[in-house]
């Protein structure tokens, strides 16, 4: 969990996932807190791939980002609403800058890797290795330095991890792939995202499902079209 949960709700009132990574709801034996969860990823869902107006995209991720404090703090910080809250912050950042301000999309970059560090120090498994996951596309999408934080070797260890703790998780071999592919490395790429496409698809996700598995097969065609990024 993060330091309090006031420093949680100050985060998340400001509001980042600069990928598209979204990641099944883990279980709880708390059905309430499951169904609060469903309604947070649905809506995120929603925001992210089916809202075209990137200003009313912002306006309604900075809403889910408070949604996101209101669940940490009914539930005490549960480690899968943490998740999400990175998640949110990310998506946050990324519309920041798709909308012409790059230092507040830094910004808000900085906040979301900050409150998933201290998730996957305490829980790297939850959520389908949902913390490391994120924390790799973190750090391959963002600038590196002197703009940004970006740091290839740390995202390939973040991926790596994920990839352990969730070998047959969707998302975790997806981004894994994508990285592959984007360091040239593209024998292991393809062996990975092939693998992606066999997973069981995500029954309780089914937008996100497709919109993953269409990422995965434009991928495995332009390296069959030899196209290198």
């Amino acid at each position: 969990m993060l330091r309090t949960v006031g420093a949680a709700t100050a985060v998340a009132m400001i509001a980042f996932l600069l990928f598209g990574e979204s990641l099944r709801v883990c279980a709880n034996e708390n059905p309430t807190f499951n169904a609060d969860l469903r309604r947070l990823a649905s809506e995120w869902e929603r925001v992210k791939l089916q809202i075209q107006d990137s200003n009313e995209q912002e306006k309604q991720m900075a809403l889910l980002a408070g949604q996101a404090a209101e669940i940490i703090q009914r539930y005490r910080s549960q480690p899968e609403a943490m998740i999400w809250l990175g998640i949110i912050v990310g998506e946050q950042a990324s519309l920041a800058n798709r909308n012409g301000s790059p230092l507040k999309a830094l910004n808000f970059a900085k906040r979301a890797r900050d409150i998933l560090e201290n998730v996957e120090k305490i829980d790297a498994v939850t959520m389908e290795a949902g913390a490391p996951t994120t924390l790799g596309v973190l750090y391959y999408r963002v600038p590196a330095f002197p703009i940004g934080f970006g740091d290839t070797e740390k995202a390939r260890q973040y991926l790596q991890e994920a990839i352990k703790n969730a070998p047959n998780g969707l998302d975790a071999n997806v981004f894994y792939g994508e990285f592959l592919y984007r360091q040239s490395e593209y024998a292991q790429a393809e062996k990975i995202l092939k693998h992606a496409l066999t997973l069981p698809a995500l029954s309780d996700r089914p937008i996100w499902d497709r919109s993953q598995r269409i990422v995965i097969r434009e991928l495995l065609a332009k390296l069959q079209r030899n196209v290198r990024p």
